[in-house]
């Protein structure tokens, strides 16, 4: 006689992953972000220009176009700087001794290298021109000093994406620009959601005159324009550093976790197992933190991944007004900017596209992710099982 089959129950996070799993834009916004993620925990180890926020201008090579190759000549600066270890050049970058000239071609004459410049500039160094083999080593040979100018002093350098109007990589400063987007975006996540479950908990646990304050509060705040309010931030702490711009983010958007937030305890609290909770004589902050915070993780996560995209344009949109990060951190918004300062130059369309695209690519990823997350804790298709 056969068994009957038996159901075997799966819990509700099976049916959200797999769910997930099956939204394909989502999967593809998801595959976005942890690239970015990657490139921007990496940061200068993968950077063609390791120096600090990318900042190696070539005065010469201003606004050249994308795929331009040039060859450079490596002029040392004197003591040779010590070299940083792996998490410190991930980190900070590490700073060159030597300086890079761009050069049309040379010509190696007796003991001397003769130097034609990429163009005529008061900002070739004096003497750089006719440079002496006879510098490079004193007890080589000829053939090894001319091997060692070969092998160390000069090579050709590609800018894969062009230049920007100081000289600067352009590759580089958008891939460490995902560092700053994405870091801006995460404490502005942290921020919002900390402060937007306290406010949003105190008044609809409390509810009263607790209520009614928090809410005139969240008034005030959503009735401020996010601009002005990191202008009076800015302005509050004297400062429009990088860090001024991380808090600044985040304290305008506390106000929509807030009101989830509220909205979320005020249905939670009457149910039957707060009530019962509350008539054992459970303390408040326990039944806050145990029984009903757990409950909101699904719409904390969905509102998070798309407060996380309105901070990326938030950020680029105030610094592309010069009031978010400063020059010369490599802020997609101030790259934007730089690009539109040059309109009707042949290199103002790609300065501008590039970082653009970035913005708008990343920006997607997390709206697409966001309304996947959407779906998959929707509690109807829980309920049902779909997609099992």
């Amino acid at each position: 006689m056969m068994q009957p089959t038996q159901m075997v129950s799966k819990p509700p996070s099976y049916y959200i992953r797999r769910r997930l799993g099956q939204n394909k834009p989502a999967m593809f916004g998801l595959f976005i972000i942890v690239v970015s993620g990657i490139i921007a925990l990496l940061g200068y180890l993968i950077l063609p220009d390791a120096t600090t926020n990318a900042n190696n201008s070539i005065v010469q090579l201003q606004k050249q176009p994308p795929g331009f190759s040039v060859m450079v000549l490596k002029l040392p600066l004197g003591e040779k700087k010590k070299s940083p270890n792996i998490l410190e050049k991930m980190l900070f970058g590490k700073e060159q001794d030597f300086t890079e000239i761009p050069i049309q071609k040379y010509t190696i004459s007796g003991d001397y290298i003769i130097i034609t410049p990429f163009e005529q500039s008061n900002a070739f160094p004096v003497g750089a021109q006719n440079l002496s083999l006879k510098k490079l080593s004193a007890k080589a040979s000829r053939e090894q000093r001319v091997k060692q100018f070969l092998d160390n002093l000069v090579y050709h350098k590609t800018y894969w994406l062009g230049t920007d109007n100081a000289g600067r990589d352009v590759l580089s400063r958008l891939l460490l620009g995902t560092r700053i987007s994405l870091g801006i975006g995460l404490v502005a996540v942290l921020i919002s959601v900390l402060l937007g479950i306290t406010v949003g908990a105190i008044a609809g646990f409390f509810g009263g005159w607790l209520d009614k304050l928090m809410m005139f509060l969240m008034t005030v705040v959503w009735s401020v324009p996010g601009i002005m309010l990191v202008i009076a931030i800015s302005l509050a702490l004297n400062s429009k550093g990088i860090w001024v711009s991380f808090v600044a983010v985040g304290l305008t958007m506390w106000v929509d976790v807030a009101r989830v937030v509220r909205g979320q305890f005020l249905s939670l609290k009457e149910k039957t197992y707060i009530e019962a909770a509350m008539v054992l004589g459970l303390p408040q902050y326990r039944i806050i933190v145990k029984h009903i915070l757990p409950n909101m993780v699904g719409p904390l996560i969905v509102i998070a991944t798309a407060n996380f995209a309105s901070a990326i344009l938030m950020e680029a949109g105030l610094s592309f007004l010069g009031l978010g990060v400063q020059p010369p951190a490599p802020s997609w918004g101030m790259m934007v900017n730089e690009g539109f300062q040059l309109i009707g130059a042949r290199a103002s369309l790609f300065l501008v596209i590039l970082p653009s695209g970035c913005i708008s690519l990343l920006v997607l990823s997390f709206n697409l992710l966001g309304n996947g997350l959407r779906d998959a804790y929707d509690p109807k298709i829980l309920l049902t099982g779909t997609g099992s």
